[in-house]
């Protein structure tokens, strides 16, 4: 059996201190190892958290301004050039008439060429024909007319045939009844429909030729 001597006491007290100190330095290491782990688990959190707002909340978005505007001027402007044709329409027409007389018939036969031009006028176009609704431009044309009345070319009218003795008054009628058969053979549905074909097509390039992306062109039914 060991005797406790001096010199063993003095060693067990001795290995006693340096355990507590291990412990002690242990203990500290374990808290200071928990709070940079707390410290670390802290900023993680924080940095997602960040950029979570960031990414979510504060967006930055860059939107393209699509407002577009015509101005009164750019409307008189464009309303000024006045006359627009959309179809030409040759034609020619043989009329004759006879005067039965005592002793012989008069007869006349003439041939009528003509142009007959159907088209627009912008100066008939009503209020607010050019606007603008949202990101379009919307133009309402005047309907198709006849641009010139005068279509018949008188230069060209000659006599196919001619016997007897005709006045002015007699060529007039002729000249009238020609031109009722050009207007009506020449302003049909058909052919109205073709000028408004015509005139949805060239001013839709017309706008667009302008800058403007988004057009619709209508057809006024109105007639002045």
């Amino acid at each position: 059996m060991e005797k406790n001597t001096p010199n063993n006491n003095l060693a067990n007290q001795k290995d006693k201190e340096e355990k507590k100190d291990i412990r002690g330095i242990l203990s500290h290491v374990m808290s200071t190892g928990k709070g940079c782990l707390l410290s670390c688990i802290t900023i993680v959190v924080l940095g997602v958290g960040l950029f979570w707002w960031l990414n979510s909340s504060n967006k930055v978005s860059v939107d393209a301004d699509q407002k577009i505007e015509i101005t009164p001027t750019q409307i008189q402007q464009i309303q000024n050039i006045g006359q627009w044709e959309f179809l030409a329409i040759n034609d020619e027409e043989l009329v004759d008439t006879i005067s039965r007389g005592f002793f012989t018939d008069s007869e006349l036969v003439r041939i009528y060429y003509g142009v007959a031009r159907l088209g627009i006028d912008l100066h008939q176009a009503e209020p607010q024909w050019l606007r603008v609704e949202g990101d379009s431009i919307i133009a309402t044309l005047p309907p198709i007319v006849l641009l010139d009345r005068n279509f018949i070319d008188e230069a060209r009218t000659r006599s196919f045939f001619e016997k007897g003795k005709w006045t002015d008054d007699d060529r007039e009628q002729l000249y009238k009844r020609a031109y009722r058969k050009m207007l009506k053979r020449c302003m049909t549905t058909n052919n109205i429909k073709i000028a408004e074909d015509n005139a949805r097509q060239q001013f839709t390039q017309f706008l667009r030729s302008m800058g403007y992306k988004k057009i619709r062109v209508d057809m006024s039914t109105k007639r002045k």
